[in-house]
This record gives structure tokens, sequence and C-alpha cells, in this order.
């Protein structure tokens, strides 16, 4: 059955919702309401809804998120909601469910909501809680920040296979930056750089972690994120309603959801040509279904660029450069905007920032915008097929979508 996507909104990622008196509840509201509106759709006519979102019991103290969806709007009192937690990939794995939904012909419209406060708590709590989806007790003990540890475990693994140089990575972060001025919505948009910033200057460029510094890392981020999907009935009548093509609207063409082992290091004992065989297999899984060969089919990617170095491995995993030669698509403007397949030109995770439970959601949103045209200074001329790649911890949950027409 086919899955229609009818539109969606995030918020803008910039904002720190606890200096304006708000928290997760009201952000989850305003995503909502303009996703609803940018999908040209009534609330009461909303079926189900399907929240993702990691953590937030630990920042926030607040379970049963989806206990608070009736609360969202009258019109949504009575009906069916639930909380979806995959680490990062929480909202992407809510989208799954939101699509089972509607396959399954149980109802015709649902929204698909994600949604992370961080900013209320200082830095190092926040990346305490984050470190939940990491094995706990059993990896990077001892570790400040347990992410940036581990990925750049995962940095001195791809190091002794290929070599990686830092330059190589720090290029990747200042695209990404120089995507998110073009974003309206983005955390970095006014964001200030030097000379140094993205080289090894210990002032401009501080590590962090190990090899990691802190430019390539992404960021701590207030957001929510709706996006609409609609199965064939309530499609057709909404294009009738609307004038518009039913044959223009984007829709699901494809996806591919893999778990891997927890711990990073159970991934890396693994071994083979790709570091994570499941999540080259996930983007594999989701072409096949779309009937797309390989990446020459695909027209922009948004991809999980929680550091630097993730988004250099995961590059390979979606066939863009063979293993161990990431490094070409960065030197010869590949995925650059304007590129062979641009990469993130909504600015990623590193750019327009990392509300981790919004984030899968958000990426929905994104290919949407792409598909239809609407994506403003982002917009990658054509575009007709977006591919979503959205992991949680360690590459441990990998989920990939491929939106189009």
């Amino acid at each position: 059955m086919t899955v229609f996507v009818l539109g969606g909104a995030q918020t803008d990622f910039a904002r720190r919702w606890s200096r304006e008196e708000k928290d997760l509840f009201d952000g989850m509201g305003e995503a909502l309401r303009a996703g609803a509106e940018r999908a040209r759709v009534e609330l009461g006519e909303v079926d189900v809804t399907h929240v993702g979102n990691f953590v937030g019991e630990r920042f926030r103290g607040q379970g049963h998120l989806g206990g608070l969806v009736a609360s969202l709007d009258p019109a949504l009192r009575g009906k069916p909601s639930s909380r979806h937690e995959a680490a990062c990939a929480s909202g992407s794995v809510a989208a799954l469910a939101a699509m089972a939904d509607l396959e399954a012909g149980y109802y015709d419209l649902a929204c698909v909501l994600g949604v992370e406060e961080m900013r209320n708590v200082p830095g190092d709590e926040a990346a305490a809680h984050l470190g939940a989806a990491a094995w706990v007790g059993r990896e990077a003990e001892g570790a400040r920040y347990v992410w940036p540890f581990l990925f750049s475990e995962l940095l001195e693994h791809v190091d002794r296979a290929h070599g990686v140089k830092g330059e190589h990575l720090w290029a990747f972060a200042k695209q990404a930056f120089e995507n998110a001025r073009r974003n309206p919505d983005a955390q970095t948009r006014r964001w200030t750089f030097g000379d140094a910033s993205f080289t090894a200057d210990r002032e401009a460029n501080p590590p962090i972690e190990g090899r990691l510094r802190r430019q390539d890392c992404a960021q701590i981020t207030d957001g929510a994120a709706a996006v609409f999907f609609a199965a064939e009935r309530f499609a057709s009548a909404w294009a009738k309603r609307r004038g518009v093509d039913l044959e223009a609207v984007p829709r699901l063409l494809g996806w591919g959801h893999r778990v891997g082992p927890m711990s990073l290091q159970e991934k890396l004992d693994e071994g083979g040509a790709y570091l994570f065989p499941h999540v080259k297999d996930a983007v594999d899984h989701a072409r096949r279904r779309a009937e797309v060969a390989d990446v020459g089919g695909v027209d922009a990617i948004e991809l999980h660029d929680c550091f630097t170095i993730t988004a250099y491995a995961l590059i390979e995993h979606l066939g863009i450069t063979a293993p161990g030669r990431a490094f070409e698509a960065i030197e010869d403007g590949s995925i650059a905007l304007g590129g062979r397949i641009p990469v993130n030109p909504s600015g990623g995770l590193i750019g327009l920032g990392h509300p981790v439970g919004a984030t899968g959601v958000r990426m929905l949103v994104d290919a949407w915008r792409q598909t239809t045209g609407q994506a403003g200074e982002m917009q990658v001329e054509g575009a007709r097929r977006v591919q979503t790649l959205n992991i949680g911890g360690s590459a441990t949950t990998a989920v990939s979508f491929l939106v189009g027409t």
C-alpha cells in the first residue's frame, strides 16, 4: 500500500525554550500546528499520532509523551497516540510505526511528531543524559563525554584501516555550517567563524575528547518536527479537494530498518569492507523497495552527521564512494549543494542542530520540502528522490527512508 507524505514543519532550532518559559510540550504543539498548516490538513482528520523522543524523562522529567498529544489540541482527544524510543533514531522509528498503521489499513491519516528539549540543563549534564544510548557500564567508562569519546574511537579505527585527515573532516563541517546559513530554522545560521575555526588550532577549534574537536560535533538543541502521512484513500480525496495531481505528491518509496550489536566495539569487531554492514543493508533495502539501483537514482541525501567522522563513514555506506575513499567526495565537491549528490543541504545535525528525538522526523520534513520544490535557498534543483539515513547510538539502530515521486 502506498503511503503519501503530505507535508510537515519544524520549530526554529536556534531557540532555547526554557528562556521563553516554555518546554517540550509547547514545542510539540508548535510543530504540530505548523506541520498541519503546511500539509493542509485539519487536526480533526488525524486518526493516530506517533511521537519520537529519546530522554524526555532525563532532561525534563517528563515521560508518557504519547499522553501529552491529547492535550495539544481538543481535536486529538480520544484518539490513539504512543511514544517511541530508539536513541537518535527515535523519530524514524515513530515514522515506521505510523507507516505500518497506514499500510495495515487501520487508519487513513497519521501524524509523526519528534521532540527533544536539551538546552534546559548545563552541557555536562546534557552529555551525561545522552550517554544512556551507549551500553551503560560496559563502554566509555571514565569518559567525560560519552559520545565524543566513542566516535573518536571510531575515528581511530577508520584511520588505522584507511587513514583520515582532519582537514577532510573539518571541510565537511565547514560545508555543514555554510549550508545552515541558507536555512531559516538552523541553530547555527548566524554563527561566525574565523580562519582557524576549521583547523587544528586549539583555541579556535578546541579538543573535546580524543581526536574530536568542537567543529566535529553536532549541536545540543531544543526542537520539534511534525510530518503527516496519508493512506491512498485519504490522499486521493485530499488531492482532489486541493486541485493537486496525486502523482506529484511525494510518498514513502522505500524504507530500511536494521539493528546491530549495542556496543561500538562489538560492531567494529565484525570487520569487513564496511564498518557497519547492517547500516549499509538498511540503505540498500530502502533502495530495493523503491526500485532504485544505487545512489545514482537519488537526488539528495539527509544523513546523520552527529560527528564529522560519522558522516565520513556514512558517505561510504550510502555508496557515494567506495570504502576508504570518502575523502574523494569531500575534495571534488560531489556532496556540496550543486554537486553530484548533495548531502545535508539543510545543514544536517552539525549545522541545523540535533534535537535527538526530532531528528528523524526533521529529515523527512526536509525530504518533503526538497521533492516539492519548497526548500527555498536550500533547494536541490530538480530533486525528485531524497534518501534519509538516521542512526541511533553508535550506529546500533539504522533507519533509512526514500521519499519522492
